[in-house]
């Protein structure tokens, strides 16, 4: 993905969130200055990867193939030493915005158990469950156990769940999923355990999970991977 996109998308989401009524954190809004001054105090932001996150799962489409995240609050699972008790944390919590046409690839987790809730922009949120058979396998055969909102079921293999304003789901470790905005940008939320994005996440297809940047302007927000650029 190029730079000046990444900018756009981070300066139109900020906007969309902000209409939506939800505050996003301070440091949201810090530029890549503002990080050179950051020091010591901040070292949770920096190493448990809080704030942007935008990909393209590798696809080169983002508009089709494609997520933004921003991660409010998260734990560490493999904190160094000297650890603050803030990385210690056993939760997470990001807010995601869902572009019409755009889908979240098959994925599932094997440790992270996750709701995902539909936060407003006055559409529905489409999330599609199948069960494993492996890393790369669906199980198109068994029943899928899920949650929403409170109520404990199972569905067939392959289901689409609708979520309206307001509504979520929970999501089982094992459970592949994918998920898209019906009609309109979504806000969705997520709370879950803690979150790890390097090892915690098995795509259908090999998707990657972050994407390869190139650097055609400067950067207006660090992304979550660009941190070291401010240590």
């Amino acid at each position: 993905m190029k730079r000046s996109e990444i900018n756009r998308y981070i300066t139109t989401a900020m906007e969309f969130i902000r209409n939506q009524g939800f505050a996003l954190p301070p440091f949201a809004f810090w530029s890549p200055q503002d990080w050179e001054q950051k020091g010591e105090e901040y070292r949770e932001i920096r190493e448990n990867q809080l704030g942007w996150d935008l990909t393209d799962f590798g696809s080169g489409d983002f508009e089709k193939i494609g997520l933004l995240l921003f991660t409010i609050r998260n734990g560490n699972v493999s904190p160094r030493n000297g650890l603050l008790a803030a990385l210690q944390k056993t939760y997470a919590e990001k807010v995601m915005v869902v572009n019409p046409g755009q889908v979240t690839p098959y994925h599932y987790h094997k440790s992270k158990m996750e709701d995902i809730i539909n936060r407003g922009g006055g559409g529905f949120l489409k999330v599609q469950v199948y069960g494993s058979l492996g890393e790369r396998v669906l199980d198109e055969k068994s029943p899928v156990s899920v949650a929403v909102d409170g109520r404990n079921y199972s569905v067939e293999s392959g289901s689409i769940i609708s979520l309206a304003a307001g509504e979520s789901i929970t999501l089982f470790p094992g459970v592949f999923h994918q998920f898209w905005a019906d009609g309109t940008t979504l806000l969705l939320g997520e709370v879950s355990m803690v979150n790890d994005d390097h090892r915690d996440n098995f795509f259908l297809n090999g998707q990657g999970r972050f994407p390869a940047i190139d650097e055609d302007e400067a950067p207006r927000f660090l992304l979550v991977g660009d941190y070291s650029r401010a240590s």
